[in-house]
């Protein structure tokens, strides 16, 4: 049985393209360049790389890359528009809980759950983790973005329920403060026009804790900010209205 991800990635990549969070990716590359002192001779690994948006402009800037990701319809679409924009990338089908490049990148990026947090238990998102620790060179980076705990934290569970997603969720309360799990149900409409009911299972972090399983993994040093969209910057603090961290690990 395939998990809610797996299903909503399946005939979605021309819809996934249309979302407004992909509208940010100019700005989001600005900023991974600058984390790496525009250094065109890094090598960088794109986990969950989608239908390659972030991959296919690091590349269009002249920097090496490679990108994976466990659907097929979404990596097609990656090869599409990469040969549209006249690019060449590898791209791989790799499931990111079980992946090895032996130290073979200068960076890692994981940007907009690219796979950490969607997996159904916490084990599999350390797992992620640990394999981008084990693919990054000694002085590496893992850039990534992830669902923010303090958010739902703050708020009460109805106003998080209600206005954190615009998408069609229950308004049960599906939030889980013991397990900083969110399960919730919406309809999501593939590219075909086909309606799907999809049971999803995400895990929220909080800084705290985000901190200790990179530092656990063997990272040197962990910094967290907000994550806002196409607005990367270590300018702006994490703060409870920000929906998304955005992280920084280095080895």
């Amino acid at each position: 049985m395939k998990q809610w991800y797996e299903e909503l990635f399946t005939n979605y990549s021309n819809t996934y393209d249309s979302e407004v969070f992909t509208t940010g990716t100019q700005g989001e590359v600005d900023f991974i360049e600058k984390e790496i002192n525009y250094d065109k001779a890094k090598r960088i690994l794109d986990i969950g790389c989608g239908t390659g948006r972030h991959s296919i402009e690091l590349t269009k800037r002249g920097y090496e890359v490679l990108g994976f990701d466990l659907s097929q319809d979404q990596l097609s679409r990656a090869v599409e528009k990469a040969k549209a924009n006249n690019v060449e990338i590898r791209f791989e089908r790799k499931d990111a809980r079980n992946f090895d490049y032996g130290f073979e990148f200068d960076l890692a990026i994981m940007i907009c759950e690219g796979a950490f947090p969607l997996m159904e238990t916490d084990e599999m998102n350390f797992a992620i983790l640990r394999n981008a620790f084990s693919s990054i060179k000694p002085g590496g980076k893992l850039i990534f973005t992830t669902l923010n705990g303090l958010f739902p934290l703050f708020h009460s569970v109805k106003d998080f329920i209600n206005q954190a997603d615009k998408q069609d969720r229950s308004k049960e309360n599906t939030f889980d403060l013991m397990t900083f799990r969110d399960r919730s149900s919406y309809d999501a409409i593939d590219d075909s026009g086909t309606v799907k009911h999809l049971e999803c299972n995400e895990r929220y972090y909080v800084p705290a804790e985000i901190t200790w399983l990179l530092k656990s993994i063997g990272f040197l040093s962990v910094e967290i900010l907000g994550a806002r969209l196409g607005e990367f910057s270590r300018d702006h603090k994490l703060t409870t209205e920000d929906f998304e961290m955005l992280v920084i690990a280095a080895k």
